[in-house]
């Protein structure tokens, strides 16, 4: 039996010196209040056929996020996990697993096509052009190719864009057509 003397703080309260809701010296308490709830995103009225949308600055793919991408999602094709494999083959480096260029560009577009909400419809005519590899940079534009009300719900549109991703160098490395319901300022 253990001496309640010699034993060790619990850890699950021994990093938690304040279990009281009274802020100490120097600490404040959040208060959720204070920060103000802001809309985002575009409504089904901003998408105009032919409005064109430059994403956010772009993001540079990393080796890292090729292999922790790649191994969380069972992909063990040597041609993303393996150099000397992807040299063999013609390529500099790995080729970065597709699945997490289509993910990115998809996420860069979210702020300016989708981030005010709305079902997901999905993705056609995806094409994946030329390989990316460790350190490229990818940036994105979103062009809508067609918006129309909902037949069966009078509070929201369907529309699709055509997505386009260029690397650094200006090269096409992926495009496709994305659809999603998007709420209307204003029901019809």
């Amino acid at each position: 039996m253990t001496n309640p003397a010699t034993r060790s703080p619990d850890p699950t309260t021994a990093a938690m010196p304040n279990r009281d809701d009274t802020p100490h010296r120097g600490e404040t308490r959040f208060d959720a209040a204070s920060f103000p709830v802001v809309a985002k995103g575009h409504k089904f009225e901003d998408f105009n056929v032919g409005r064109v949308f430059v994403h956010h600055w772009g993001r540079t793919i990393t080796a890292g996020d090729n292999a922790i991408f790649s191994t969380t999602m069972c992909n063990w094709n040597p041609m993303h996990l393996n150099v000397e494999f992807a040299r063999a083959h013609g390529h500099p480096d790995v080729v970065v697993n597709p699945m997490l260029v289509l993910c990115t560009v998809v996420g860069m577009s979210v702020e300016d096509l989708s981030e005010a909400g709305g079902p997901f419809l999905g993705v056609e005519d995806c094409t994946f052009h030329r390989p990316v590899h460790p350190g490229d940079t990818l940036a994105a534009r979103s062009t809508v190719e067609a918006a129309r009300p909902s037949g069966s719900r009078p509070d929201v549109g369907i529309v699709t864009w055509h997505t386009e991703a260029h690397n650094q160098r200006g090269e096409l490395v992926v495009d496709y057509r994305r659809t999603n319901l998007v709420a209307k300022r204003e029901r019809s």
